[in-house]
């Protein structure tokens, strides 16, 4: 499949940004995006086994940590405590960390607790109007909660703790101790649930495997963690994380441990859950998706493409009137979820 190479960033519109302001999603955060660009030099990150990670560590001038290291601290207790600065003593920022793959070229911030050496990471991005519907339509319609805040050009996010897709692909699909079924039926839901929301773009490394022991066995789930290509690429297949060619291990996986009923039964599943999540936010969701229908956040060749594609795909031409993605995304899960 093709991908977008360099997908724009779209701007946080008005009616947006009273749904932000509304469900204290906006707040004024005192450090922005471009003030850590401001850095003196980094160095490569490496991970355990001393492979390059494709993060760079940022090296600052002492005068102006003092002050960075203030305003991260407080921008982290804005996200786990609300503004709450009685902590704020004992926590300093460990380290900030450059990402220049991908998109979105975030920031990553090591928050350190230094009465125990407990540590905890968030995120500084640019803000892009996708990826917000992107996150709020997770946090409303997945099983998954999303903290996260907004000021002007500037996007904080938490951490979404877990192992990612490629690594536990590597290291841990083939492992004796995996319950099989248990995973597979994880990513069919996961899959299932993209697709439901048009979230693009899941290779293996835009999401993370949350492995949590039982009494019995693992339990697991699959969360998508980069939601940059929320309602943007034309190509179908974007939206079904089972094309993507580094996901095929864990593809074939799910061929091997389900059969056709068992995979459809779990789809179902999803998709209940899925509207009765909907059904419990549905003002909210209604006002998120009329934000939508009156935004841009793709191109019109790439909106004719997708509606083109959903027809085929439903057997129906229902997408043709649609004239902006939050439309096509409301026709989508009108037929998903409620079978109109």
């Amino acid at each position: 499949m093709i991908i977008s190479k360099k997908k724009p960033f779209y701007p946080v519109k008005k009616k947006l940004s009273k749904y932000l302001i509304d469900f204290d999603r906006q707040q004024e955060i005192p450090i922005k995006y471009e003030d850590l660009l401001q850095s003196k030099g980094s160095f490569p990150l490496e991970d355990l086994k001393g492979n390059d990670t494709l993060w760079e560590t940022l090296m600052y001038d002492p005068y102006a940590w003092e002050e960075i290291n203030e305003h991260l601290t407080y921008m982290y207790l804005m996200l786990k405590m609300e503004g709450d600065t009685t902590a704020m003593p004992h926590l300093k920022v460990d380290r900030i960390d450059y990402c220049t793959f991908g998109n979105s070229k975030p920031f990553r911030v090591r928050i350190i607790n230094q009465f125990n050496d407990n540590y905890d990471y968030f995120y500084v991005k640019k803000v892009d109007a996708s990826r917000i519907y992107g996150l709020e339509l997770e946090h409303i319609l997945s099983p998954n909660r999303i903290n996260y805040l907004v000021d002007e050009d500037t996007l904080i996010e938490e951490h979404i703790s877990g192992i990612p897709g490629d690594q536990f692909i590597k290291y841990d699909l083939n492992r004796d101790s995996l319950n099989k079924v248990r995973l597979a039926k994880e990513f069919i839901k996961f899959n299932e649930r993209c697709f439901v929301k048009l979230l693009g773009d899941m290779r293996s490394y835009n999401y993370v495997i949350d492995v949590t022991p039982d009494f019995d066995a693992e339990q697991y789930r699959v969360r998508a963690i980069d939601f940059d290509q929320q309602c943007y690429e034309g190509n179908k297949k974007m939206y079904l994380s089972q094309f993507f060619v580094e996901n095929y291990p864990i593809v074939q996986f799910c061929i091997d441990t389900m059969n056709a009923e068992t995979t459809y039964q779990y789809q179902l599943e999803e998709r209940t859950l899925i509207k009765k999540r909907y059904h419990s936010s549905e003002k909210k969701m209604k006002r998120l998706i009329n934000c939508m229908k009156v935004d841009k956040i793709s191109t019109p060749e790439k909106m004719k493409q997708l509606k083109e594609e959903l027809n085929e795909h439903h057997s129906t031409d229902s997408f043709s009137v649609c004239k902006s993605m939050g439309e096509i995304l409301s026709n989508q899960m009108d037929i998903m979820l409620h079978g109109k």
